[in-house]
């Protein structure tokens, strides 16, 4: 099969939809690829990089005319005739806002599969378009804001005073969200953050941010993954944290998107005219009509209390190496589903629930919405359970009884430390002593740590274990045969311990590393 790349013609669109590396998986599944001349060169992707790739490179009109072709942003109304009758299209199509396209293209007879209509299920996450797309969308929204806000984001203390850190308020907790509220933190901001699925509070709280909490109904989070429409009693209590919060923020950074509507508005005219001046609103759902009243899609605009207000549309095309890299990925995905035999036929299998969810257009057909694909963020309820009868069923126990139990857990331990301490000879004592205070201060460490930074602090700490070890080596040549077997299982245990901390630890710095990096 032959996949053409055509060159993006949407101004300022700077990504390009296959990359040279790319480009040798599509070769190695039995695929032949012709890229359009200059297609990758906004991305710093030379023609000769795709010819060693063993790509060809030739004009526009070819590049159009293959078996597949695939892009980024959808044709225009110019560009569809260049397809082939009975051809297939990968492209992100925005299939909800753009029913004269479908038309078209289904009059033409192709197959239009929407890169971003891909369902939000474990399987399809290789295919994610719009994750791995609003994923640097978010980090680039943080980069946006910190320019426009002209200040430092961590809290600064020198001889001339101190300037305390930024504050951030990020509207939405999907994938963009969490990558803003990911890099504002690691810049040194304080990060708060509001979703109306509940769920999302501890992934918020992991990336170092403060997740705002209102009571929310079961359910909010909608059943496909994203969330849903609110109600207007939500709605109206949601207003007021939003309000409240962007008041006292600095920068808010909105991603609150439902699929196939135009973007809620969160952020009203007079919200905005409370904020302080120089503070920013970066609106990630510019593109969509904005979450912000003030937003114009793609400028900047400065209210006349002094606040900059942020609608670029093409945040992630502001990284475009690293952008079309990670879309030229979740396309080489989608090729190797749609040719399971490697051998360069395409299989298209409308019974797969993840193929039926991107087709939009096949046989001259639209075939938009799909059937609904049932995923949720939150855990399936319990199911209820039977109620008992009333003479048999027993009181849960009480918090204060627990407490209770707690305290005599503690006290109980303490009476048994203290005997032991009683009969113990003045060396194992002092060992004793120093075990107690170590489990109390490791207590206290680990419980501070951010969830984020857990597995590394464990793959360091357990290094540790080398004191074990280096105590076990010298009492392996001990005389009494129960202390060598219990030295001989130290040692082996305290080894596994070393190196898997240190394996884990190293694991995780490649996933940071560049790829051919030393």
């Amino acid at each position: 099969m032959l996949i053409g790349v055509p060159a993006e013609t949407v101004p300022g669109e700077t990504r390009v939809a296959a990359t040279p590396r790319s480009v040798a998986r599509l070769v190695a599944l039995g695929h032949e690829v012709l890229v359009e001349t200059g297609a990758g060169q906004r991305a710093s992707f030379p023609d000769e990089h795709y010819v060693d790739a063993g790509a060809r490179v030739g004009p526009a009109q070819d590049a159009w005319a293959a078996d597949l072709v695939v892009k980024v942003e959808a044709p225009l109304v110019e560009e569809v005739p260049l397809l082939r009758r009975g051809a297939v299209l990968a492209t992100q199509l925005s299939p909800a806002q753009r029913p004269h396209l479908l038309a078209d293209l289904a009059e033409r007879g192709v197959t239009a599969l929407a890169m971003d209509a891909v369902p939000r299920i474990s399987r399809a996450q290789s295919l994610d378009v719009l994750s791995s797309m609003t994923n640097l969308g978010g980090y680039r929204a943080v980069v946006e804001a910190a320019h426009e806000y002209g200040s430092v984001f961590t809290g600064q203390v020198t001889a001339a005073g101190s300037v305390p850190p930024a504050r951030v308020f990020v509207i939405g907790a999907g994938v963009a969200g969490l990558a803003a509220i990911g890099t504002a933190a690691s810049l040194g901001a304080v990060v708060r953050a509001f979703d109306v699925r509940p769920e999302t509070a501890e992934q918020v709280e992991s990336m170092g941010g403060q997740f705002v909490r209102i009571a929310l109904p079961e359910g909010a989070g909608g059943a496909d993954g994203y969330a849903r429409e609110m109600d207007a009693d939500l709605q109206a209590r949601a207003m007021e944290v939003y309000a409240r919060e962007c008041a006292e923020a600095d920068i808010v950074i909105t991603t609150a998107l439902i699929p196939g509507r135009p973007a809620p508005r969160l952020v009203t005219a007079q919200t905005v005219s409370a904020m302080r001046p120089g503070s920013v609103v970066v609106d990630m759902a510019a593109r969509n009509g904005g979450n912000c009243e003030l937003t114009e899609p793609g400028q900047v605009v400065t209210t006349p209390g002094g606040v900059k207000v942020v609608g670029y549309t093409d945040l992630p095309a502001r990284l475009p190496i690293q952008a079309s890299q990670l879309y030229g990925t979740n396309v080489a995905n989608l090729v190797a589903l749609l040719t399971p035999g490697k051998d360069g036929e395409l299989v298209l299998d409308l019974e797969d629930e993840v193929q039926r969810a991107m087709t939009v257009t096949h046989d001259g057909e639209v075939l938009w919405p799909p059937p609904p694909v049932s995923v949720s963020a939150a855990p399936p309820p319990s199911p209820a359970p039977e109620p008992a009868a009333p003479a048999v069923r027993k009181a849960a126990p009480q918090p204060a009884l627990a407490g209770r139990r707690g305290v005599f857990g503690i006290a109980l331990g303490a009476v048994l430390l203290v005997l032991l301490a009683s009969v113990s000879p003045p060396a194992l004592l002092g060992h004793l002593t120093v075990f107690v205070l170590a489990v109390i201060v490791g207590f206290y460490v680990i419980t501070d740590v951010s969830h984020a930074l857990h597995t590394p602090l464990l793959a360091e700490t357990n290094a540790i274990s080398a004191i074990i070890l280096v105590g076990a080596i010298l009492q392996v040549g001990s005389q009494d045969p129960v202390v060598r077997a219990v030295a001989v299982a130290a040692v082996a245990v305290a080894s596994i311990n070393v190196v898997g901390g240190f394996a884990v630890t190293g694991r995780m710095l490649r996933m940071f590393r560049r790829e051919g990096a030393s």
